[in-house]
């Protein structure tokens, strides 16, 4: 099955609460271990978003830990343009004329 894009490539997404995610992990009975089985991620990723250590995935991701728990990503995750709202610039070498 394809998956359906909905923000541009490279878009990072927020975990909107670690508090919701835990809450709606023990209302549908998934621990940290059974949650990353469904998404493809590991234990330990899930617990650092749980525990608020990570605030931040990729789309894919969000949209395999949202599926897994049977919801929209929005529930979950909002789009962010970059983890530090910075703008990459090639850098010059040195030697490069100015």
């Amino acid at each position: 099955m394809a998956r359906k894009k909905t923000f541009p490539k490279g878009t990072w997404m927020n975990l909107t609460s670690a508090v919701i995610l835990k809450e709606l992990m023990d209302t549908r009975d998934f621990d940290q271990a059974r949650l990353a089985r469904y998404a493809g991620c590991s234990q330990s990723f899930v617990s650092q978003l749980v525990n608020g250590h990570k605030k931040s995935c990729s789309q894919e991701l969000a949209t395999d830990i949202s599926e897994a728990l049977g919801l929209p990503v929005s529930v979950l995750f909002v789009p962010s343009d970059s983890t530090d709202g910075r703008s990459f610039r090639k850098r010059q070498t040195r030697g490069a004329a100015a």
